[in-house]
C-alpha cells in the first residue's frame, strides 16, 4: 500500500520550499519524520489514516523532496518553529501530531510551545531527554566519516543500517532500500545529511523535559520494543512525566515500527485519534 490518490505539493516558508504528500479529508493529521528517513516513511500508514482523515506528510527541511540549504539551522528547535510556519501556511488551525524518532523530539518542543494548536500529540518510537544522539549518527559528525559519505555513499553499510531498525528482515526490498537512499544519490543530498547530523543538541529537549509534566495535549507513545538504537527507557519516562499518557509497545516491532507492522501501528493511532473528545 503507497499514496495511492494522494498529492504531492511545496510551500514556501522562511525562503525555502518545504515538500509534503496530502491525501483524505476531514480533521488534519500532520506526519513529521526522522533523520534517515522523510515522507516516505509513512507510505503505509497514511491510506489507512487517509479513510477518516486529511493527513499531510512532510519533508521537512534538507529532506527528502524539500530545499537543501545548509545555511540554516536543522536543530529540532529550528525544525519545530519551521513546522508552526508550514501548517499556518496552508491554513490550518488546529491538528494532530504524529512524530518519529526525531520527528517526535520536534513534535515534544512543538507541544510545549504551541500546544493550543495541537489536538493531540503521538510519539512514535521518539528520542528525549538526553538520550540521543546514539551511534551511528555520532558516526557522522566524525571528520573522516564525513569525508567518505561525501565521497561516496557505502551501500553495504547503509543497508546494515536500515536493517537492524526493522524487526522483519525480509521487509527490506530492493524498493524499501531505493527509497531510503533516493536522497543521498546527490551531493546536494549527502550534505544537508551531514549538516542535519551536526546541529543534532539533545540540549533542545533538556530545555524543555520540566515543560512536558505540565502538557495538557493528550498524547499517545509508540514503541517498537525491538528499537536497538533507542532504549525502551525513554518511552517509559516520557509516560511517567506527560500527564494522563498511554504507552502502546510491540514486540515485533523495532525502530522502523512503520514497516515492520503497519496494520498495527495504524489501528493504536485511529483508535487513539477517534477517543478523543475534541
Amino acid at each position: 500500500m503507497g499514496y495511492v490518490g494522494a498529492q504531492r505539493g511545496k510551500v514556501l516558508v522562511d525562503g525555502h520550499n518545504l515538500a509534503y504528500v496530502q491525501a483524505g479529508s476531514g480533521p488534519t493529521v500532520v506526519l513529521v519524520h526522522g533523520i534517515t528517513t522523510y515522507s516516505f516513511i509513512w507510505r503505509q500508514i497514511m491510506p489507512r489514516l487517509a479513510n477518516s482523515y486529511n493527513v499531510i506528510a512532510i519533508d521537512l527541511l534538507g529532506c527528502g523532496n524539500s530545499d537543501k540549504t545548509i545555511e540554516v539551522s536543522y536543530s529540532l528547535t529550528a525544525h519545530a518553529e519551521r513546522l508552526k510556519s508550514f501548517v499556518d501556511t496552508l491554513g490550518i488551525a488546529r491538528y494532530h501530531l504524529i512524530g518519529h524518532d526525531l520527528g517526535g523530539g520536534i513534535g515534544q518542543i512543538f507541544a510545549v510551545n504551541h500546544g493550543e494548536r495541537l489536538v493531540s500529540l503521538s510519539l512514535v518510537n521518539t528520542v528525549a531527554y538526553d538520550y540521543w544522539p546514539v551511534q551511528p549518527i555520532i558516526a557522522f559528525r566524525t571528520p573522516i566519516v564525513r569525508q567518505l559519505l561525501m565521497a561516496t555513499l557505502d551501500m553495504g553499510l547503509f543497508r546494515l543500517l536500515v536493517e537492524r531498525g526493522l524487526y522483519h528482515k525480509n521487509r527490506l526490498t530492493s524498493e524499501l532500500m531505493e527509497l531510503f537512499l533516493a536522497p543521498f544519490t546527490t551531493s546536494a543530498g549527502r550534505k544537508s545529511f551531514l549538516h542535519f547530523t551536526k546541529c543534532l543538541d539533545n540540549h533542545n529537549l533538556m530545555d524543555i523535559a520540566t515543560r512536558l509534566r505540565t502538557l495538557t495535549v493528550p498524547t499517545l507513545i509508540v514503541r517498537g520494543d525491538a528499537d536497538p538504537y533507542l532504549s525502551v527507557s525513554i518511552a517509559r519516562k516520557l509516560q511517567a512525566e506527560i500527564p494522563g499518557s498511554r504507552l502502546a509497545l510491540k514486540d515485533t516491532a523495532s525502530h522502523y515500527i512503520q514497516e515492520d507492522e503497519p496494520e498495527w501501528l495504524s489501528s493504536e493511532l485511529l483508535r487513539f485519534l477517534g477517543g478523543l473528545c475534541v
